[in-house]
């Protein structure tokens, strides 16, 4: 069985999908990226109120994480640039990790799944940034898209 990759030509170089004869449709997705930090790191955090010397750690994270998914063609090369009509995160504490969850919505011919993957992985880089001094024992656990929907094959993890 040949399995067809989309950013392979006929020639088998590299190249961007030809979109051109799409029609635009509302585009989402929804990714997220968990970072395990240890129940007593997390404890540490929430007592001062997500606050270090670099500033407010979610926050941060979720300025970075917007500022990357806007930059996605910028890092993917084969993606399209694509303006970003939202942008949104999602943070849930818990004992041990953080979930970060970016969801990315915009009318286009193509979609943005790979905007919500690279907002979310840069959040999360984010977050191991800003806490590396108190722990090296920080781990970005997982990274995957859990849905997207608006083009030719809706996906839901």
């Amino acid at each position: 069985m040949a399995i067809d990759f989309s950013h392979l030509q006929s020639d088998g170089t590299p190249g961007m999908v030809d979109v051109s004869s799409k029609n635009e449709t509302v585009r989402e997705a929804k990714a997220q990226s968990i970072v395990f930090l240890g129940a007593e790191i997390v404890q540490h955090f929430e007592a001062a109120g997500w606050q270090n010397k670099k500033g407010s750690i979610l926050q941060t994270a979720i300025i970075a994480g917007t500022m990357a998914a806007k930059k996605t063609s910028d890092l993917i090369p084969l993606c399209h640039p694509l303006g970003l009509d939202s942008c949104k995160f999602e943070t849930e504490v818990q004992a041990d990790q953080i979930i970060i969850t970016c969801i990315c919505r915009l009318e286009a011919k193509t979609g943005v799944e790979m905007e919500a993957l690279v907002g979310a992985s840069v959040a999360a880089l984010t977050v191991y940034d800003m806490c590396k001094s108190v722990s090296k024992g920080i781990v970005i656990k997982e990274t995957k898209l859990i849905s997207k929907s608006g083009g030719k094959s809706d996906f839901k993890a």
